[in-house]
């Protein structure tokens, strides 16, 4: 951030008084600028034993396999998010969503949410940021091929909870990938 979206003027990054962390500040009107987290909400929506994927049209990840899924929006709930993420996604209807994975991913200042839904028909199809989407078995997964490690976790949950038909709601954190050391 360089410029106040209050007043125009350039900002510093220092810890207000009151505070224990770097924002940026304007130093003519004072107003403080709060960056914090964004939402990603999406669905595992099935049909049958089968999970729509949606291969990515846009970037990051471009021709990677995803879950239906992207940023909340404000004056949404997270759940009304979910919904609106696959229909633009996947032109799919879903319906009995269940919060089920919610997962911290601090090093880029996001939180993932998953819920289970049910599909409600088969008239889906690839929305603008999707290549293709498709029903996917289990078996038929590909798993070298997804776009992101939060919906690979959120996959792996969903086919080992459904072996015993307890979908826990799961929280966890992931970690950026250990870089590879230079020698």
């Amino acid at each position: 951030m360089k410029f106040c979206s209050q007043c125009g003027n350039p900002v510093t990054q220092r810890i207000p008084e009151g505070d224990s962390r770097l924002r940026f500040v304007c130093d003519s009107c004072h107003a403080i600028h709060y960056q914090n987290p964004n939402i990603v909400a999406g669905c595992v929506a099935t049909w049958g034993s089968k999970v729509l994927l949606c291969r990515r049209a846009i970037e990051p990840r471009l021709g990677y396999w995803t879950l239906p899924a992207g940023f909340m929006e404000n004056g949404e709930t997270i759940e009304q998010a979910a919904i609106r993420e696959t229909a633009e996604e996947a032109c799919a209807r879903v319906r009995n969503l269940s919060i089920y994975t919610l997962i911290d991913v601090p090093h880029i200042s996001q939180v993932h949410v998953f819920f289970r839904a049910e599909l409600v028909d088969l008239d889906f199809s690839a929305g603008p940021e999707s290549l293709e989407v498709a029903l996917f078995d289990e078996a038929d997964i590909p798993w070298s091929d997804l776009a992101f490690r939060t919906v690979g976790r959120t996959l792996e949950c969903f086919f080992t909870d459904r072996r015993t038909e307890v979908y826990p709601v799961r929280s966890e954190s992931i970690q950026p990938l250990a870089q590879p050391a230079i020698t």
